[in-house]
């Protein structure tokens, strides 16, 4: 993968499969990779949010890059999440995601400490620089950063060359077609934008968006990739209602008591969960301090897969 060609398509955000004593479980994560590749996908992202990334110690960071680069044996592009609070220690994800031979790296802005636009910048000039012919892609995902990647500065980046594209997971529909038409009137042709909603993906693509980095890709990458084929063919009607199929899915992520976990419990231990119904992975447990599903609504995830189609 080199910074000249465009990233497209349907590139979901792998769960990191963890065993009951909270190690990575790398039989289940080539499970999941297979699985994944089995259903079309265009490349495979790993250590972002569903990741749990900033979850899991350095080491265990490095086992699921080895694992996966090597299961994936250049089938399609291995990208890898750089997602720490300051540029330092993200620059050290990044010699380490490099060594494991990656395609391409994801970050973040840095985080906990405000940052200044120009701050901001700083840190993706010196992380490309760092990544050297490895493109880089930002993550805008203020909801965990604290704040919004500006469209402004996103396109500044790309016409520098520091960024080759940016995952938008900010939600902010008119925000993301403010990135489309800005690219459109910058003429940066290269410059890769993808949504990271799951449920929106058919008019996101329809305005110009190139792709999706969906975490209900994880249970159902075959869905995405239909509905990637059909909208990239023109064809609206069966783009809709394999989103509106997706959308009853993505239900998935309510089935858990809210009053005893968060939001990143439950979607994570939802896709966790599908995935183990599914047999693709044997454990549904989540890195700490998440808490995971437990058996009642675990259970309750088995109708939605069966009203989705998946056995």
């Amino acid at each position: 993968m080199t910074a000249s060609a465009r990233l497209t398509g349907v590139v979901p955000p792998l769960v990191t499969p963890l065993t009951p004593s909270y190690d990575v479980d790398t039989a289940s994560l080539a499970r999941l990779i297979q699985y994944q590749l089995a259903g079309g996908v265009n490349g495979v992202f790993v250590l972002g949010t569903s990741g749990e990334g900033t979850f899991l110690t350095d080491e265990q960071r490095q086992v699921v890059l080895e694992t996966t680069v090597a299961e994936v044996a250049g089938q399609v592009p291995v990208l890898a999440g750089v997602i720490d609070t300051s540029t330092n220690r993200v620059a050290a994800h990044v010699s380490a995601a490099l060594k494991a031979g990656v395609d391409a790296l994801v970050a973040t802005a840095p985080f906990y400490a405000a940052t200044h636009r120009a701050e901001i910048e700083r840190h993706f000039t010196r992380l490309a620089a760092q990544a050297g012919d490895t493109p880089l892609y930002a993550y805008d995902i203020p909801s965990r950063v604290g704040a919004k990647l500006p469209a402004s500065v996103v396109i500044s980046l790309g016409e520098q060359g520091v960024i080759a594209g940016v995952k938008d997971s900010s939600g902010q529909e008119t925000s993301l077609r403010e990135l489309v038409l800005s690219r459109r009137e910058k003429q940066l042709e290269n410059f890769a934008i993808m949504t990271g909603s799951e449920v929106t993906v058919d008019s996101a693509l329809a305005f110009g968006v190139d792709g999706v980095v969906p975490g209900l890709g994880n249970v159902d990458p075959a869905g995405y990739v239909r509905l990637f084929k059909a909208a990239v063919a023109g064809d609206a009607a069966t783009a809709r209602a394999e989103q509106d199929r997706l959308f009853r899915l993505f239900d998935i992520i309510n089935v858990a008591d809210r009053s005893r976990m968060g939001a990143s419990s439950a979607a994570l231990g939802a896709f966790k969960a599908g995935l183990h119904l599914l047999g693709v992975i044997d454990s549904p447990v989540t890195a700490y301090p998440c808490i995971p599903l437990n058996d009642t609504e675990i259970a309750a995830v088995r109708p939605l897969l069966d009203r989705a189609g998946l056995h």
